[in-house]
């Protein structure tokens, strides 16, 4: 919604130097994209210390649950070709 009685939750995210990734450092709430830079710019950036801050409305982001864990970070059983011993090493390779 974007109503003078509703502000939407915004991620905020910021690049500290060039290189780096963007680093996940706080929420706010916010009436529009362009309320929520300024606001996140005020709050979580002080003397210089970003060169990027992005904002994203937390409705927007889709991601898993701590109940998922298995599902999406154990090793896939049904495909080998990530598995070492589906490879043979060859004579004289000790360590791999």
């Amino acid at each position: 919604m974007n109503n003078k009685n509703h502000w939407s939750l915004y991620e905020v995210f910021v690049r500290s130097k060039q290189g780096l990734s963007h680093r996940h450092v706080g929420s706010l709430r916010a009436p529009d994209e362009e309320v929520a830079l300024q606001n996140a710019r005020d709050v979580y950036t002080r003397r210089n210390e970003g060169i990027s801050i992005w904002v994203v409305k937390s409705e927007l982001i889709t991601s898993s649950q701590p109940d998922e864990k298995a599902e999406f970070f154990e090793p896939a059983l049904d495909k080998v070709y990530r598995h070492p011993t589906f490879y043979n090493i060859p004579a004289g390779i000790e360590h791999m």
